[in-house]
């Protein structure tokens, strides 16, 4: 795209201005519709979640057998709840706002198997990948059969002369590549130069060949694909067009009906639920806010959140070109701490989805990344990878900005906010090593909000 094509995108919607600036803004999005309305135009309904869902319920049988720590929940893979008010009261005095409502953390750092919310997604296609391939080839004679099976040397031998391939900035690799090899399949996984150290050795050391790249992560995921596409025996977990992660996703946004109601958490029109979710190319937010709204229909308002110099969800859906535009062209880019979320273009599948669904979204600067992380982590103990923490300043966002008070408005919430629950979304980091953590936290102690 010219600069010429961004001067006339700039000029229909101002705010992409700020943004080219590498300023923080909150968006309110115009194109929201009625969840049922919204749904109704998409090809995916609560059907789509449920068959997803029993999927993952058929192979809780073998996920107990090769995870024991997940023997708790019978094989399921599910993170809990937990209220941050600590947290709350420091953004409260330091943003000078006392929010209305309680804070809640979503703590999918905590998920078993590979401790980042791509655990969802990823692990639910390569069990998907590997139930097709089964049953193809009589190693399932249908899926009411004991699931364990998938356990047994047999089917992992028989896995063994497959592969999988995958391009991604970490964590969808970890996810991809731990199940992958716990099934026996040979998996390669193409990481971009904004992948860390540890994740790389993480990856080798459990027998995956990992091909480093010094380009972006639209660059490792188009290297992947031709790779994978080369041989007839490779399956390509793409991260950019696949509808099995953002399903894989969708199951955990619908999951939360019920561990809201364990929890003591009231979600109706009177009580609303705002959810803030860490965004990068855009299938986990995505898939999760697509299930969070077949759960909660229109009482639940789900935000994304995304690193000032890697916007591609915002430019994507203010402009409504989607995947057709890159950060790139707008002067943004390079790295940031938050190198989960490092990526120059969206999803064209997951934004095209989401324009009906988002309620909005904002940004944030490296410093501010870092003062989340280190102040959540004095205040409550929790420690999370740098991009995890973007969805607990959301609440005060949505408050102090224009859009976000405009967006309470015309949604009638004003009277309803103190008895709103916001819900932020963290998205991993229980498995960075002792000695990253410990240079996260030292690097990040001095900054504030």
């Amino acid at each position: 795209m010219t600069d010429k094509d961004v001067s006339k995108l700039i000029e229909k919607t101002p705010l992409l201005n700020k943004i080219k600036q590498n300023e923080e803004v909150f968006w309110k999005n115009t194109m929201r519709m009625p969840a049922e309305e919204a749904t109704a135009e998409t090809d995916y309904s609560k059907d789509d979640i449920r068959d997803a869902k029993e999927r993952l319920e058929r192979f809780a049988p073998f996920i107990e057998l090769a995870y024991p720590e997940t023997s708790d929940l019978k094989g399921i893979i599910e993170s809990p709840v937990s209220e941050i008010s600590e947290m709350k009261k420091y953004l409260d005095e330091t943003l000078n706002e006392e929010v209305p409502g309680r804070l809640w953390l979503k703590r999918d750092d905590l998920l078993p198997i590979s401790g980042t919310i791509k655990a969802r997604g990823a692990i639910y296609e390569v069990l998907k990948h590997a139930e097709t391939l089964a049953l193809e080839h009589g190693y399932l004679k249908d899926t009411n059969e004991d699931y364990a099976v998938f356990a047994s040397d047999r089917v992992k031998k028989f896995f063994s002369g497959f592969n999988i391939t995958v391009g991604t900035t970490g964590n969808l690799g970890i996810s991809v590549g731990t199940m992958g090899r716990q099934l026996g399949f040979d998996v390669t996984v193409h990481m971009s130069v904004e992948a860390k150290g540890w994740k790389k050795e993480y990856l080798k050391n459990i027998g995956v060949e990992v091909i480093e790249h010094d380009t972006d992560f639209s660059k490792a995921v188009e290297k992947g694909r031709a790779q994978s596409d080369a041989d007839p025996k490779s399956y390509f977990v793409d991260d950019e067009h696949s509808v099995d992660l953002f399903l894989g996703y969708t199951v955990g946004g619908f999951r939360m009906k019920e561990q809201v109601e364990k929890a003591g958490i009231k979600v109706d029109s009177d009580h609303p639920l705002f959810v803030y979710l860490p965004c990068g190319i855009g299938g986990s937010p995505g898939g999760v806010t697509f299930g969070l709204k077949q759960a909660f229909g229109d009482n639940v308002h789900c935000f994304f959140a995304e690193p000032t110099k890697m916007p591609s969800m915002m430019i994507g859906l203010m402009t409504q070109q989607y995947d057709a535009l890159s950060v790139f062209d707008f002067g943004l880019g390079g790295s940031t701490v938050a190198d989960g979320l490092a990526v120059p273009r969206t999803s064209g599948l997951v934004s095209k989805i989401m324009q009906t669904f988002f309620s909005g979204g904002y940004t944030l600067k490296d410093e501010h990344f870092k003062a989340l992380l280190s102040q959540l982590y004095t205040s409550e103990g929790i420690f999370l990878e740098p991009a995890a923490v973007a969805g607990i300043i959301g609440a005060h966002r949505l408050i102090q900005s224009k859009d976000g008070q405009s967006y309470i408005e015309e949604n009638k919430l004003k009277d309803k906010m103190k008895q709103a629950t916001h819900l932020a979304w963290a998205t991993g980091g229980s498995m960075v090593p002792a000695k990253d953590r410990e240079a996260f936290l030292f690097d990040a102690k001095n900054y504030s909000l």
